[in-house]
């Protein structure tokens, strides 16, 4: 809900986002795709990576929003998809963070995909490890410990 807030705020009119194509039935899943929901088939012969590449090259408009690691639960290591389909449909990240101790959207500076994942993670990270999260122990600023 706080995504949608900070969409609307910040007037991004095509935002999208990502769900299981299971979510997408019936009733419930009309309602997700009129408020931007792109369903990915998990078991299609194309990857998750491979749909959202493809709807970048089919579309002269398309913006994703994903939710951040560590809404849920305290993760070690940042997962890879994301960073791999913007790598692949060539588009910058903008990394935005919802920080909860300031009650603020924080929006940084476009991340494009380089050569060096290694690098462009540490400027991942570098971003949402100053940012307290809701659940602070769920949060991100531990990985800064890494670099």
């Amino acid at each position: 809900m706080i995504g949608f807030a900070a969409r609307k705020r910040l007037k991004i009119k095509h935002a999208k986002f990502l769900g299981k194509k299971e979510l997408f039935e019936g009733f419930f899943g009309k309602w997700l795709l009129k408020l931007g929901g792109i369903p990915v088939d998990r078991k299609a012969k194309l990857g998750a990576v491979e749909q959202v590449v493809q709807y970048y090259n089919d579309n002269e408009e398309f913006i994703i929003g994903m939710s951040p690691e560590g809404t849920r639960k305290r993760i070690d290591k940042l997962k890879t998809g994301f960073y791999h389909m913007a790598k692949n449909a060539n588009v910058p990240m903008l990394v935005v963070g919802f920080d909860f101790k300031n009650k603020e959207v924080v929006v940084g500076k476009p991340i494009y995909a380089t050569d060096n994942e290694e690098e462009d993670f540490k400027k991942i990270i570098s971003f949402f490890s100053t940012i307290e999260g809701y659940n602070p122990e769920k949060d991100m600023r531990h990985l800064r410990e890494q670099f």
